[in-house]
This record gives C-alpha cells, structure tokens and sequence, in this order.
C-alpha cells in the first residue's frame, strides 16, 4: 500500500515538474507554438540563433546546423542541414529534432510543421530584437538568468563608446556590410552600435538597414572613416574615384577579417564584441591623426 502510495506521488510529482515549465510561445511568425517541457534535440538554422543557444549555456542541446553557424567551435563538429533559406528537409527529419530554430526569411517552417516538428522562426535585426531573442530562447529552454546575458552585452557595449575620446565634430562613418556594395545604415543593428560609440553614419535610417549602394554615393559623402571586411577591400583600387576620398587618402580604412566580419554582421550574443572592434577601429584612426 506504501509503495502504490509513493509511485503514485512520484508521478504526481512529475505531472508537476512538466506542468510547471508548460508554455506557449508566439514567434515572428505571429505562430504560436505549445511546449511541455524544453527541448532535448535543437536544430538552429541561423548562426545569430546557434550563437545564442551556446551563450544561453545549452550548446549541449544542439544537434545540427546551418554551413554558416561556425561559433563557438563546437558547433563545427555538427551535423550540417544546409543553409537558412535552403535547408535539406531530410537531414533535419534525420536527426529527430523536437524544435528547430530558423529566420523568418526562410520560407520552409511550414515544411517542417506538416512533418511534425515544431519550429520558432525569430530574426534579430536590431538591438531590441537580440535583447527579446535572448529572453525568449532562454524562456523556452527553462534558462533563468536570459536577461543577465543581455545586460552583461549592453554594459559592454557601454564600455567601448565610453573608451572613444570625445570628439568636437563628430567622425563621420561608412561601414560596408558587403560587396555589392552593400552598407549598414542607421537603422541597421550595426548603425544603431555606431550611433551608441557617437559617430555619424552616412547612410539614412530612410535607406533601409542595409541597402545596395551607388558606388558614387559613398564617394560624394565622403566618409572620414571607412569600415569593410577583406573580402570587399579586394577590389577598392577598381573603384571610381575611391582614391580621392578623405578616408582613403589618409589611410583611415580599417579593414576585418573574415572572423571579425562574422562577429560584427551577426545580431546576436557577441554584438559587444563587435562594438568593441569597432571602437578599436576608432581610436586607431584618431589616434594616428594626433601624431
């Protein structure tokens, strides 16, 4: 009799346990999706996404990836199911996952839904979104302190506008997202990191986040500091009239790899890091014209 007693308050207690983290999510989508209990199997089609699942502490939990998500190292040894905007259904169906995470953009999350799998599409495009991003992946998989993650990251981004000397005239910034070219204007998340480090951007809010430019825009704004990843400054000597703009001719063109690139177009969990890099850039050139 005690122990039908026990066996019977062991499952009460586990009735409890998954009725207490039951939840009902709402993506980007405006899809609502139920949970019972958080996630074992993850699949994340988004680096930004990879990234923050691994800064939440349950990178553990992944078991696939896009062939973009490369951070942290650990993710490289994962299964890879394609890209974002083309997935291979079947590699995801083959790894059992009880929830994918995937862009907005992608036009597959109802594929997935028909086969059973639930799916959270959330793109994080500014820097609210990435604070919102953070909390609600931490709420789905039961982590408690989302919100100190984003807190350490907006204390740090704090900390490199704050290491930037104070300039009368503001410096006035291009920074190129891609060739293309396209750039990262003030509405982008990147702009909004410039904007907080007290520099100029070039580009408009009203372009869009990151338009496609006219090569002679950028030459007729004349931008005191130019910010673009290796793969773009490969071809700057064949651009018309490049070497005649301010930022050029005094070499004040700071120039990313490919790792840096990563870090700064990712909206996600390293965004400090990448304000951090961009105040680097700052301080080299203001520095180099106080010589």
């Amino acid at each position: 009799m005690l122990a039908r007693w026990m066996v019977c308050m062991l499952v009460l207690s586990m009735y409890g346990m998954g009725a207490a983290h039951a939840l009902q999510v709402t993506d980007e989508r405006g899809i609502s999706v139920h949970f019972t209990q958080p996630p074992q199997r993850i699949v994340s089609l988004l680096p930004s996404l990879t990234e923050t699942v691994c800064e939440l502490g349950q990178c553990a939990l992944l078991v696939g990836v896009d062939r973009y998500s490369n951070y942290p190292d650990r993710v490289k040894k994962l299964p890879q199911v394609g890209g974002g905007l083309d997935p291979n259904i079947e590699a995801i169906v083959a790894l059992k996952p009880d929830l994918v995470l995937m862009a907005t953009s992608s036009r597959f999350g109802d594929r997935l839904q028909s086969l059973g799998i639930k799916v959270l599409a959330l793109e994080p495009k500014t820097h609210a979104d990435v604070k919102r991003v953070l909390e609600k992946v931490g709420q789905v998989l039961a982590v408690q302190d989302a919100a100190r993650v984003w807190r350490v990251i907006d204390a740090a981004t704090s900390a490199a506008a704050q290491s930037i000397p104070h300039t009368a005239t503001p410096i006035r910034v291009y920074f190129e997202a891609n060739s293309g070219p396209y750039g990262a204007s003030e509405s982008s998340f990147i702009g909004e990191t410039l904007t907080r480090l007290g520099v100029k951007n070039i580009l408009p809010a009203a372009l869009g986040p990151f338009p496609k430019l006219n090569p002679e825009y950028i030459v007729r704004a004349n931008p005191d500091v130019i910010m673009m990843g290796q793969r773009s400054v490969d071809n700057l000597e064949q651009r018309p009239g490049w070497q005649g703009m301010r930022a050029v001719r005094a070499h004040r063109v700071c120039v990313f790899s490919a790792e840096q690139s990563d870090i700064l177009v990712r909206p996600g969990p390293r965004m400090a890091e990448g304000a951090r890099l961009m105040a680097q850039c700052l301080n080299d050139k203001i520095e180099s014209d106080q010589r």
